[in-house]
């Protein structure tokens, strides 16, 4: 994962905008891994089992698993990304991927539509439900 963080250019596409940071490539060259990438990253975004198989299709072996008290560590493992839960800030929820001491975040000043920006946070801002990790079984 480069130094250069990714925002997402469309309203749903923080996932996108995560799989382009742990594969170091574009936002435009990690949406082609989605099925109906470009409207669903418009309309509804993705869920976890669009954001695994994107990822097996660039040749990355993710799994997601559920975040609670036992394996909540495993978050903290760089290019993790994890979705937080819905709330005010974050009406539908986000995707942030783990980096170097941090998170990047791919629409840091949210609410802005006009001009999507993405930064570092030290802290997630938000519960995470679910994360999703190279699936170190598989290897």
């Amino acid at each position: 994962m480069g130094n250069k963080y990714i925002a997402q250019i469309h309203p749903n596409g923080c996932g996108v905008a995560c799989v382009a940071q742990v594969l170091a490539v574009t936002y435009n060259q990690a949406l082609r891994f989605f099925r109906n990438g470009e409207s669903a990253a418009a309309l509804r975004g993705f869920y976890r089992k669009d954001i695994v198989e994107a990822l097996r299709l660039a040749g990355k072996n993710y799994r997601f698993f559920y975040i609670n008290q036992k394996n909540r560590g495993c978050i903290y493992k760089n290019g993790t990304i994890v979705f937080i839960a819905p709330g005010r800030k974050y009406p539908r929820g986000h995707y942030l991927v783990r980096v170097k001491n941090g998170w990047m975040d791919p629409w840091i000043n949210r609410p802005d539509v006009t001009c999507g920006r993405a930064g570092f946070r030290r802290r997630l801002p938000g519960k995470p439900i679910y994360g999703i990790a190279p699936d170190i079984t598989a290897q």
